[in-house]
């Protein structure tokens, strides 16, 4: 799929791998999810175990650890038809094969000093370590750079953070995590430091669980009150954190988009098949009319995505400018996906609202996509800026 133009047709390569991904889900990860809750976000530890061990023959685990870093160095487009893949399972949207092709920590980290590498970096990809991502305030988490209120003074050999964030996923569980706050207050996002902070430093508070709509996952509330961090944990350079932040924004919409892509997929394949079983009035669901509108209005959908999400993709990885096409690719993913999921519902009557089948699950996580990483209004905004000229916001 490489070159300057948009091509759908899949490398034998890339062929092979998806062939592979997608049979670890159905022969593996769904005969194993049938026994779990149906709000389940993890395997048990020996299946977790042997499955882990299975990918890593395989040779995928770690999948967005950087190839010099012990990573398998799959292209961006690749990792996309993955996440297409691993997603088509009833917790495939936030826990992807339950984590079993292993984490890259937190991508930031990749530009960090040795010092900290060593500190946090490498412990992480050992999984000796876990890491939280704190940029989300109270205040606002659409612009984070003017959003932040969270301060950082300096004083002598340490920073004093004092301020609070919002929706920080596993900070609860995390050893340490990476938080933005405001060092310079008249420059906006110019003004923003990221420090890697200890949750053993005192000062440093989780003072409430956020429970969401997703199934078992949850938020935390954060608060930081005369927090001292050493000069030697500013990640990058001071006022220049916001830079390191958004970066890997743009980047990671394209394999989120992918995500809300394989759930569709999966709800499509599972109302075309209903609708071929089920019989109405003497006749195949399937011979009505109206469902038989759905059914391709849902194609439309995903296959919009599809072409969108892997546009996207390949200009990242050809390294031109991507920020308009991720966005996109995000902001119609998540919505589309949305939609299929809910018509499949539909299709499936009083049985798609039941546990029994994943699309309730769906249905209700899929409803955070389109906040999640951005939400639609701010896609449409970054598109907007892009295609007008930043004179135009």
């Amino acid at each position: 799929m490489g070159g300057n133009n948009m091509d759908l047709e899949l490398s034998d390569e890339q062929k092979l791998i998806v062939a592979q991904v997608r049979r670890l889900v159905r022969e593996e990860i769904l005969p194993l999810e049938a026994k779990l809750d149906p709000d389940a976000s993890e395997l048990l530890p020996e299946d977790f175990a042997r499955l882990s061990a299975k990918v890593k023959e395989m040779g995928f685990w770690g999948l967005d650890i950087p190839a010099e870093y012990g990573g398998p160095g799959i292209d961006l487009v690749t990792r996309t038809l993955m996440a297409i893949e691993m997603a088509q399972h009833r917790a495939g949207l936030y826990a992807p094969c339950y984590g079993v092709f292993g984490g890259a920590g937190l991508a930031q980290l990749y530009e960090a000093n040795e010092d900290q590498k060593q500190r946090y970096l490498y412990p992480t990809l050992r999984g000796e370590k876990r890491g939280f991502f704190g940029l989300t305030e109270p205040s606002g988490g659409s612009d984070p750079a003017r959003a932040i209120q969270t301060r950082a003074v300096r004083d002598g050999s340490d920073w004093v953070l004092n301020g609070s964030k919002v929706f920080i996923s596993g900070a609860d569980r995390a050893q340490y995590g990476l938080v933005f706050a405001r060092t310079d207050a008249g420059k906006g996002r110019d003004g923003v430091t990221c420090f890697i902070v200890d949750t053993d430093m005192p000062g440093f508070h989780v003072r409430r669980i956020i429970h969401t709509l997703r199934s078992t996952n949850y938020a935390t509330e954060l608060q930081f009150e005369d927090l001292r961090v050493p000069q030697a944990n500013v990640l990058g350079e001071v006022n220049r954190g916001f830079a390191i932040a958004n970066d890997r924004l743009s980047r990671q919409r394209i394999p989120y988009a992918a995500a809300c892509i394989g759930i569709a997929v999966k709800a499509q394949e599972m109302a075309i098949d209903y609708a071929k079983l089920r019989d109405t009035f003497g006749a195949k669901l399937a011979t009505r009319q109206a469902i038989q509108w759905m059914i391709v209005d849902n194609e439309i959908d995903i296959r919009t995505s599809l072409w969108l999400t892997l546009a996207a993709a390949q200009k990242a990885e050809r390294g031109e400018p991507f920020r308009t096409d991720a966005a996109m690719a995000k902001l119609v993913a998540s919505e589309a996906g949305g939609r299929v999921v809910d018509r499949a519902m539909q299709i499936h009557g009083g049985y798609g609202m039941t546990k029994d089948l994943p699309l309730e699950r769906w249905y209700r996580e899929m409803r955070i996509r389109r906040v999640g990483e951005g939400p639609s209004e701010v896609q449409r905004l970054i598109m907007a800026r892009d295609l007008l000229g930043g004179s135009f916001h």
